[in-house]
């Protein structure tokens, strides 16, 4: 029997501005099975970020019943929310959100410090484990200012499987990539679901979206449909066919000089 991760019923969520009540979510019913490689589209406005931070316990609804692997968030005070978020969501932002005076270790290092884990070689084998695991281990003494938009996102992978969540949660990950590295991304993502790992994307664009096995169309706080991809796109098969930057520019440098 398959086991229910994420469970809301009937959440809404409300704010205030003013004497103006605007309403971001309104009686979302959602269920995602552990192992599920999620996608949550919607355009702008369309209250996919307000779930988004509700499911990953950084806020909570207005009403109705969220449960997080069996436990009831609407229980929870702050510090409880705060435990859980850490010990079972990793985050993974477009914008990165890296300490730029920090090197790859000491932002991945962060959640450790947080969860208060004790200094130790294991903890540093981890550490390093997780960087290898990104293909960031020749990176590790680099700061965010020193890296490419790509190498970033993968930090910052990096950094939410540190405490081995049992859910990643991604908004819009590739946002802020070329199309090569997005699909880099979008390959360590397929590849962390194949170990089991849930994931929940949060994207406006189909593209990305078909690398789920499943798409949740959200429009002005409802939820207003789902489809099941029969064959999400392969993002390694994708790269087999996608040239580097460096073979772009050397075409493009070639094609200039025969012109000139």
């Amino acid at each position: 029997m398959e086991k229910k991760i994420i469970l809301t019923k009937e959440i809404t969520k409300i704010y205030k501005v003013g004497d103006i009540k605007v309403n971001a979510l309104r009686g979302i019913n959602l269920e995602i099975n552990e192992g599920e490689f999620v996608s949550i589209m919607g355009p702008s406005g369309s209250g996919k970020s307000t779930l988004m931070n509700i499911l990953g316990c950084l806020d909570k609804p207005t009403s109705g019943f969220y449960y997080l692997d069996g436990i009831n968030v609407m229980d929870l005070n702050d510090n409880q929310l705060a435990e859980i978020r850490n010990k079972k969501v990793g985050f993974v932002f477009q914008t990165f959100n890296l300490l730029p005076r920090l090197n790859i270790i000491g932002n991945v290092e962060l959640p450790l410090i947080y969860s208060r884990r004790e200094q130790s070689r294991a903890r540093k084998d981890l550490i390093n484990e997780v960087i290898n695991s990104v293909g960031l281990a020749e990176w590790i003494k680099h700061k965010p200012s020193e890296l490419s938009g790509g190498q970033r996102q993968r930090v910052a992978i990096a950094r939410a499987l540190i405490n081995n969540p049992a859910i990643i949660m991604a908004d819009e990950p590739t946002g802020n990539l070329d199309s090569r590295t997005g699909e880099e991304i979008m390959a360590i993502f397929q590849e962390l679901n194949r170990r089991g790992k849930t994931i929940i994307f949060v994207t406006h664009e189909i593209e990305i979206a078909k690398h789920s096995g499943r798409i949740i169309y959200l429009r002005d706080g409802i939820l207003c449909g789902e489809e099941k991809v029969k064959e999400p796109v392969n993002a390694c098969k994708m790269l087999e066919n996608m040239p580097k930057l460096e073979d772009k520019i050397n075409n493009f440098s070639n094609n200039n000089s025969n012109v000139i």
